[in-house]
């Protein structure tokens, strides 16, 4: 009974662990999406919002504003909501 108590105390403690650290890379890769945003190398996604190089091959422009997307699907999701808005 004792080594069932002390694998499960260890299986927890490991658990924190794993999920902490888990928890600490998100948040360090979205601030380092933000800050590159923030520099002009990458731009928002307008529809998922992903962060995209701002030299990305999938892009639109619309007036004097150029859209950049990070798949064809989420292009084709935002014309669909252009048309519809017209």
């Amino acid at each position: 009974m004792l080594k069932f108590l002390i694998f499960i105390a260890a299986a927890f403690i490991l658990y924190k662990l794993l999920a902490g650290d888990f928890q600490k890379k998100k948040e360090v890769k979205e601030k380092e999406s933000e800050n590159l945003a923030a520099n002009g190398v990458m731009t928002k996604d307008p529809v998922c919002g992903t962060y995209v190089p701002v030299g990305s091959d999938i892009r639109i422009k619309e007036g004097e504003t150029v859209h950049c997307f990070c798949s064809y699907e989420c292009r084709d999701s935002y014309l669909k909501k252009l048309e519809a808005g017209k």
